[in-house]
């Protein structure tokens, strides 16, 4: 049977080749009675392989069971597993069959392995091992033929480091280890996803089908999604019940997704450009880095520049207010790791500088010079950044966030926070 049989059979969606794989090699595995530890995010879908694989195997006519470790409590999870007889503890009434003596040739498949007792896992070990277990409060000794399946969203191996899984218990269950991609490695796949779920829920109640604009899409694919698909298929059916338009937008969208986990990265200096990576920010840094890079910038072309008029007489003849001394004073000599401010005088880059040349005085000399204070009030320069490029980019809101470096996100919260008309 071919991958996107298997797909199509099991309801799998999604093309990225790490998804491919853990389901190639759960194919591979199935006709074999090898132990399989599954490992992934919570919300990745692990059950859904022990399914295949347990369909695709020779046991496919017998039981299959699902047991979640970490659901039973400690005190009766051995009684679950490998059952108890009559008076064995309070309120044992009843003697009563285990899952390992009622799935006899079946598959079992132990989710959230890790938080399995170390005395139940002991009893486990064993049945791997001997295929023997005994039941609570007996003393006879039973056979049972149950391939196991297990899966974790934990650390295994740092837990044998830790003492809270037996080290030969975790090397017994990862015969044959596969890993689920977690949703935010799967990024091509997850608006294929959406698209399933606000399709199904849309039968479901009755609602017209709803569909994404490209910021929407582009929201969902750089979201870091810890809920994986479980949490996908949530925010679709919320989206589903609660939204009128039948297209959603990136800003409707951002009112379903968690505040904490949309941004998650901090600035950084991308790598032999010298200026901001377009990663997405924890917080309102993320426009204050970039107007700090671009002043840096500026500052130093603007002292190459006024330099190079030193050096050229015929650019310093018409500058006599200024004397080369005394510009060479203001600016110390630049290089390419020079990037000090000037000792007194700050020229807005943004701002021409207007000299006087003639004007009927032979001399070239400046007949007025006026000092403005300028404004450096922060909010000042965000709100001026955010117009400079909007207008550059013909108010495309995608193109203008990825200029200023931020997040479209940012940017919606920024117009509304600055009451910028587009």
């Amino acid at each position: 049977m071919d991958i996107q049989s298997i797909k199509n059979r099991f309801g799998i969606i999604g093309n990225s080749p790490a998804l491919n794989y853990a389901l190639q090699v759960a194919v591979q595995v199935a006709n074999t009675d090898l132990t399989v530890l599954i490992f992934g995010e919570s919300g990745a879908g692990k059950e859904v392989f022990s399914q295949v694989i347990h369909a695709l195997s020779a046991r496919k006519h017998n039981p299959f069971i699902a047991v979640n470790c970490g659901a039973i409590p400690e005190g009766t999870i051995d009684s679950e597993l490998f059952g108890h007889e009559k008076g064995s503890f309070t309120g044992a009434v009843d003697s009563r069959k285990g899952y390992f003596e009622t799935v006899n040739g079946g598959t079992i498949f132990l989710d959230e392995i890790g938080e399995m007792p170390l005395g139940t896992q002991a009893r486990l070990l064993r049945v791997l091992e001997t295929g023997e277990y005994i039941r609570v409060g007996s003393s006879k000794v039973q056979k049972t033929d149950v391939r196991i399946i297990a899966a974790t969203n934990k650390d295994l191996l740092e837990f044998t480091h830790k003492g809270r899984f037996r080290q030969d218990l975790y090397y017994r269950l990862n015969t044959v280890p596969i890993r689920v991609p977690a949703l935010k490695d799967r990024q091509e796949d997850i608006i294929l996803l959406f698209r399933k779920f606000a399709s199904d829920f849309s039968e479901r109640y009755k609602t017209p089908s709803i569909q994404l604009d490209d910021e929407a899409k582009d929201l969902l694919i750089h979201y870091s999604w810890p809920g994986n698909v479980r949490e996908l298929k949530n925010i679709a059916e919320q989206i589903s019940v609660l939204t009128d338009d039948k297209v959603v937008t990136g800003s409707q969208l951002s009112q379903f997704l968690p505040e904490h986990n949309r941004n998650t990265m901090m600035p950084v200096l991308a790598a032999g450009s010298g200026g901001v990576s377009h990663a997405e920010f924890a917080n309102e840094r993320e426009i204050l880095y970039k107007l700090f890079f671009d002043m840096k910038r500026d500052v130093t072309e603007l002292k190459k520049m006024f330099v190079e008029i030193l050096q050229n007489p015929q650019r310093a003849s018409s500058m006599s207010a200024f004397t080369k001394e005394s510009l060479l004073n203001e600016f110390e000599p630049v290089n390419d790791r020079d990037i000090s401010f000037p000792k007194q005088v700050f020229v807005q880059p943004s701002q021409p500088v207007l000299m006087n040349a003639g004007s009927g005085n032979n001399n070239g000399e400046i007949q007025q010079h006026e000092d403005v204070e300028e404004s450096l009030n922060i909010m000042d320069k965000e709100k001026e950044l955010i117009i400079k490029a909007l207008k550059k980019h013909k108010s495309k809101r995608k193109d203008a966030a990825s200029d200023l470096g931020i997040s479209e996100r940012t940017l919606y919260r920024k117009l509304k926070e600055y009451d910028i008309s587009e």
